[in-house]
């Protein structure tokens, strides 16, 4: 058992969190994460309407009755989301921890502590931990260059971003981007987090709602399977490395490429279909981190969370405990 500021300010069993992913941050997968101690992220957008979304949560509480949360990712998009109105959903249906992500949380602040929300906001600088602190969020999750999905344009890693972040910082904060082991657990806790966020870990579980040649190409990769692309137009993004994937590189590093032109290709609609959904991995962009080289099997939630644990004991317990004076 890990007592941190995260398990006592959330109430969770474990320092483990399995943050919102788009298209997998589904009941299944969410349910389960609860169920084994740690705390898990429906992810809103991932539901096409609020009304899917209440759906969605209801579902997830049929299948758990700890405590879960779900994810709101703010981002300029061409065509308008309700975010006020998943903001509503959300609090009507008596969530009570929320992670926000993308652009600034401030506008929806007010409704969610009105509401008795606690708010743990994604950053992948220390000033933007600090802002959101400065906001009044209640946690704070940095993520490291390793991470999948958006690491910002610093290529700073975890073993200096947390470290940095714990130190300008007095709320939680947990520490996301290459974490899959207990050593890293106990890293994380010893750099000054209070928690870890997996997700590539968690997609590569037996209830993840995603292909299972998904979850077996995770467990093939190795540290070297991810691309970074978008970075010519300062969005930048760490995925799977495949044909895809190396092809929006080469497309993109040329003189004068704009975003259109690797648009088809970086379709969040192809990427769900072909990859997610009919295990086409080369066929579509998909999310993965450098995790992926520190994960060897598929297994069930629980079991990954209780080994995660185990592991961690063990480290403090005897391989730190072996080198002490």
């Amino acid at each position: 058992m890990f007592t941190t500021d995260f398990t006592t300010t959330f109430g969770i069993e474990h320092p483990i969190v399995c943050g919102g992913m788009t298209a997998v941050g589904r009941a299944e997968l969410i349910s389960a994460v609860a169920n084994a101690g740690a705390l898990g992220f429906l992810t809103a957008l991932t539901q096409p309407t609020p009304d899917d979304l209440a759906k969605e949560i209801a579902r997830c509480k049929e299948m758990t009755d700890r405590p879960f949360g779900v994810n709101l990712t703010i981002l300029p998009t061409i065509d308008p989301v309700p975010y006020d109105d998943y903001r509503d959903v959300i609090i009507d249906c008596g969530i009570k921890i929320v992670e926000t992500a993308g652009s600034n949380p401030a506008p929806h602040l007010p409704a969610f502590k009105a509401a008795g929300v606690k708010v743990i906001h994604k950053a992948v600088a220390v000033r933007h931990a600090v802002k959101a602190q400065a906001l009044g969020v209640d946690a704070v999750s940095i993520d490291g260059f390793e991470c999948a999905g958006h690491p910002g344009d610093d290529d700073i890693p975890g073993l200096v971003l947390i470290p940095a972040a714990a130190r300008a910082l007095s709320i939680p904060i947990i520490a996301s981007g290459g974490f899959a082991t207990g050593a890293g657990l106990v890293a994380a806790l010893a750099l000054g987090a209070s928690a870890v966020n997996m997700g590539t870990r968690f997609v590569a579980t037996d209830e993840a709602p995603v292909h299972e040649n998904v979850k077996q190409q995770i467990v093939a990769n190795d540290e070297r399977s991810t691309v970074v692309v978008f970075r010519e137009f300062r969005n930048t993004a760490r995925v799977a490395r495949n044909a895809i994937s190396e092809q929006i590189v080469e497309i993109s590093g040329k003189p004068g490429a704009t975003f259109e032109d690797v648009a088809h290709l970086a379709s969040g609609k192809r990427g769900r279909t072909q990859v997610l959904e009919h295990g086409l991995v080369d066929d579509g962009m998909w999310w993965a981190g450098q995790a992926q080289g520190l994960i060897h099997e598929i297994a069930p939630c629980a079991e990954v969370i209780d080994q995660i644990i185990a592991d961690a004991t063990e480290v403090l317990a005897h391989r730190l405990q072996s080198m002490s004076m």
